[in-house]
């Protein structure tokens, strides 16, 4: 085989070929060929790699896009779910509001029906109680003491009568002084009329029973006697005098 290859470089030298024939004759080796078909296997390993990354990022995409489907749907279901707790909660709110205000008028009605409930019945008792008063009155004005022991059952009596009165201003009772004011209907009720010229007509000139206030409120009228104009006599006519003297 050597003398074959050196009968060979002989030949090729004087035949003058180049160099680099015998080169590439002699790489022309079986070590040469697998190493072709090992790159072969290589870039068919490399291109099916590359198809499976190609099919991995396409599934990739589409999982993706699935996902932001999912995420936008939720989304979706957690803004309507919002809107419609905050529609409750106004509902909610109107409704506390209306409540709290029909609860306060409530209570300011029953407090005022209390309160008139109060002076109603402080006004009855009040009421029963003035006639006692009226006869003490009556009794001062009329009742003139004439000795010791008089003086004294006198001085009893108006210290019960002083103690009464006391009790009914502290309740907030007070009496009319109508005597020379106008007369006034919603305050004084005309038992009497007494013509008179000494003062304009409707001015009282007697209170007969007393009138008094509970607070600001007539809790009873006064019982007065109002003056009328004074009625001139008529003149007799001249010729029933002259009759009569005749």
């Amino acid at each position: 085989m050597m003398d074959e290859n050196k009968q060979i470089n002989n030949t090729s030298q004087q035949l003058g070929e180049p160099t680099e024939v015998k080169q590439a004759m002699k790489s022309d080796s079986p070590a040469q060929t697998n190493f072709n078909e090992s790159g072969s296997e290589v870039t068919e390993q490399v291109a099916a790699q590359t198809n499976v990354s190609g099919d991995t990022t396409t599934l990739n995409q589409e999982n993706g896009v699935a996902a932001t489907e999912v995420e936008t749907t939720a989304l979706a279901e957690l803004t309507q779910q919002i809107e419609s707790l905050k529609t409750q909660l106004e509902e909610r709110s109107t409704q506390y509001m209306r409540i709290a205000a029909d609860f306060e008028n409530y209570r300011k009605r029953t407090s005022k029906e209390k309160e008139e409930l109060e002076t109603q019945i402080k006004r009855n008792t009040i009421l029963e109680l003035l006639p006692v008063v009226d006869n003490f009155e009556r009794a001062r004005s009329h009742l003139k003491p004439q000795s010791d022991g008089e003086m004294t059952m006198h001085k009893s009596y108006q210290g019960v009568y002083k103690q009464l009165v006391d009790s009914l201003k502290r309740l907030g009772v007070s009496p009319m002084r109508p005597e020379g004011q106008e007369f006034d209907p919603n305050l004084h009720e005309a038992v009497m009329r007494e013509p008179t010229d000494e003062h304009p007509e409707g001015t009282v000139l007697e209170e007969l029973v007393r009138g008094y206030f509970l607070g600001e409120r007539v809790l009873r009228h006064a019982m007065v006697k109002v003056a009328a104009p004074k009625e001139d006599t008529p003149a007799a006519p001249e010729d029933q005098s002259s009759s009569a003297n005749s």
